[in-house]
This record gives C-alpha cells, sequence and structure tokens, in this order.
C-alpha cells in the first residue's frame, strides 16, 4: 500500500483516489468495503460511530495494507482516518503515505449534499469534523486544500510526491 487518502466525510476521498489510482495504474481500495454491516447500519441511522465501532474496522485495514505491501502492490486506499491514532495504525511501514484532504464546513456539506447513492447520513457532518483531528507536522502527511477539480486535485498530490502517470 502507497497511499491513503483521507479526510471527512464528502471531502472527496474515493473520487481522488479512484482518480489517483486510475491515473498510476495502481489499484484502489475503499475502505468502506471493510466496514462492518453494524457500523454501516448505524451511520445509516444516524448514528455517529465510536472508537470501539471503528477498531476491528482498522484491524481489518491494517491487514489489508499489510498484505498490500507484502506483495509488493501499489494501491491507493481512501479511508476517514479522522484520528490519529487511526493513522498510526494504518501506517504499516514508512513506505505508507498519507494525504489529507481538507476543507472546510461549508464546502464539505455542499460536496455531500451532492452525493447520492452512499449509505453515510450527511447529519453526521458534524461528528466527523468533531472527531477530525488535523494531522501535525511530525506525522509526515500531504495536505492538500479543496475547492478545485478533482484531477487538479491528483495532479498536485502526483507533483508532489513525484508520481509519475503509467502510459499502458
Amino acid at each position: 500500500m502507497r497511499l491513503i487518502v483521507f479526510g471527512v466525510s464528502g471531502a472527496g476521498k474515493t473520487t481522488v483516489g479512484k482518480l489517483l489510482a486510475e491515473d498510476l495504474s495502481w489499484r484502489f481500495y475503499e475502505a468502506d468495503d471493510f466496514q462492518p454491516r453494524a457500523n454501516i447500519e448505524k451511520m445509516r441511522s444516524g448514528r455517529p460511530l465510536t472508537d470501539e465501532d471503528r477498531w476491528p474496522w482498522l484491524k481489518l485495514l491494517r491487514e489489508q495494507i499489510a498484505r498490500s505491501l507484502a506483495a509488493k502492490e501499489n494501491a491507493v486506499l481512501a479511508c476517514s482516518a479522522l484520528k490519529r491514532a487511526y493513522r498510526e495504525r494504518l501506517r504499516v511501514s514508512d513506505d505508507v503515505k498519507f494525504v489529507f484532504l481538507r476543507g472546510d464546513y461549508a464546502l464539505i456539506e455542499r460536496q455531500l449534499r451532492r452525493r447520492r447513492g452512499h449509505f453515510m447520513n450527511p447529519a453526521l457532518l458534524q461528528s466527523q469534523f468533531a472527531d477530525l483531528e488535523e494531522p501535525q507536522p511530525d506525522e509526515d502527511v500531504l495536505t492538500i486544500d479543496l475547492g478545485r477539480s478533482s484531477q487538479e486535485l491528483v495532479d498536485e498530490i502526483k507533483a508532489k510526491l513525484k508520481l509519475r502517470t503509467t502510459v499502458s
């Protein structure tokens, strides 16, 4: 696993992560695919997850990251990773890099309200911001400010991390 794109719900993790993986010809993983059914139902009903809800999910993600690294698989994982403890849990090695998609509440709320077909209840955005621990300088995280097109965000990530697009 090479990159974890993280931020609050509605920040564009999946959109940016998929586009980035496609540009690089890397594998893409969606952390929501690892969520236990009970967590999904809890979020769908508008109840925020607790740390206790998240630890088993983070364990599954950590295992997938370790498998990807062992297989020398380059991949992008879209994951909320809201708290420093969660990011520390997912940083299996120095080969794991984090990209934080940062935006203010109003911008992300607009993006979230335009999203269709996702289980996350938009009413939970406030709890996402309440849980968010923005990365500190010692975490070695690339922070990308939202407010531009997904392709512009991907281009900035690739440039700052010196990643090259793979031509087929």
